[in-house]
């Protein structure tokens, strides 16, 4: 049998509104928002919701506003960074402190909340005689394991590959909480459905897709190579026709994941109309991204910036530096010089910034 035919993708179930409810439980069964400074008359997003306000229609990525006139009643809380990092690397090292059957964990950390797990065996090999790996099993034990350790849930999907298990993820939430998406049960579960349903394709993409008479996982997985190297590029045109088809030569790989940027943005609770002030604050905000990267012990080579003017007008600039650098005043400057390629027209709602790194030794 060869390493890692089944691959598991683990997703933490609402996993801040998860984290919070440990800390409070008198929350338990109460519709949970986290977002911003938990001030839902303040500018802010939600971060995560609870399934209970999940079911008023409250949405990660919607205004705290408008969660806060689809659920009065909601608890909002603020997010809070550290114990969510330290949660995640709880849960984490649940994973990659599995064994099953004689094999250990490979776990391939994806985010905060979510990880691919697949299996190998200590010499690396198996006999032709030794049984199947049950994954419904080990999907059940990595659910065990989690809440025990941790006292979070987590819902497992389950696949030939990580696309197939990325997928089969959602088919399970929150209960059962594990589902089985593989080579062979393909067709019958993805290909009606739309190929927005599919991971790696947006919105944009799919209206694309949709324009060459590409509605469903079926007709893309079907649609001709050279029709969607012509849309697409020859790189992502054959990718796609591979998605549709549920395939993905990917290996589950543990080797931890090198940042090629750092960067944060801000909203303003009152817009911004003094230039000079929009100035100082994207000073304030590189100063920042330059800590962060500094963390890293690499260099900016690039620097790039997003403003969003009055109402949600978002604009976006990027340069690459003369010299790498991790001068906060250079950097500050370069930042800054970005602006006059914007055009003034409106007071500043938010401000972002983005370093990108040089490359570490031996790549990426």
């Amino acid at each position: 049998m060869s390493r890692d035919r089944w691959v598991l993708h683990v997703d933490l179930d609402q996993f801040l509104a998860a984290v919070e409810v440990l800390r409070r439980p008198e929350l338990a069964g109460l519709p949970v928002v986290v977002g911003g400074r938990g001030d839902p008359t303040e500018r802010g997003v939600v971060s995560t919701a609870s399934y209970e306000a999940r079911a008023f229609g409250v949405r990660s990525g919607m205004p705290l506003r408008t969660a806060l006139k689809r659920c009065p009643e909601a608890v909002f809380l603020p997010v809070d960074f550290p114990v969510y990092e330290a949660a995640s690397a709880q849960v984490m090292d649940t994973l990659r402190g599995l064994r099953w059957e004689g094999r250990d964990a490979v776990v391939q950390v994806l985010g905060w909340d979510e990880a691919f797990l697949a299996l190998r065996s200590e010499d690396d090999a198996r006999h032709e005689g030794d049984p199947p790996i049950d994954p419904q099993g080990l999907a059940q034990k990595v659910r065990a394991d989690v809440l025990e350790v941790t006292g979070l849930r987590c819902s497992v999907g389950i696949g030939n590959n990580p696309v197939q298990a990325k997928i089969a993820t959602d088919f399970g939430k929150p209960e059962p909480g594990v589902h089985t998406i593989g080579h062979a049960t393909w067709g019958e579960q993805m290909g009606h459905r739309p190929t927005r349903s599919l991971w790696g394709v947006g919105t944009k993409i799919s209206q694309r897709l949709a324009r060459l008479g590409i509605e469903t996982v079926d007709d893309l997985a079907g649609a001709g190579i050279d029709v969607l190297a012509d849309e697409f590029g020859p790189g992502t045109g054959p990718w796609l026709q591979q998605l549709g088809r549920g395939l993905d030569t990917r290996r589950v790989d543990a080797t931890p994941w090198v940042p090629r940027a750092h960067g944060r943005e801000e909203t303003f609770q009152a817009d911004l109309e003094d230039w000079t002030e929009v100035e100082a604050e994207l000073r304030r905000i590189t100063a920042r991204v330059v800590t962060d990267i500094d963390a890293e012990g690499r260099l900016a080579e690039r620097v790039g910036i997003k403003v969003r003017l009055k109402p949600f007008l978002t604009f976006t600039r990027v340069h690459k530096l003369p010299a790498p650098s991790n001068d906060p005043e250079v950097l500050g400057n370069e930042a800054v010089a970005l602006l006059e390629r914007i055009e003034r027209r409106a007071p500043v709602r938010l401000l972002g910034v983005r370093l990108e790194m040089v490359e570490p030794p031996g790549g990426y």
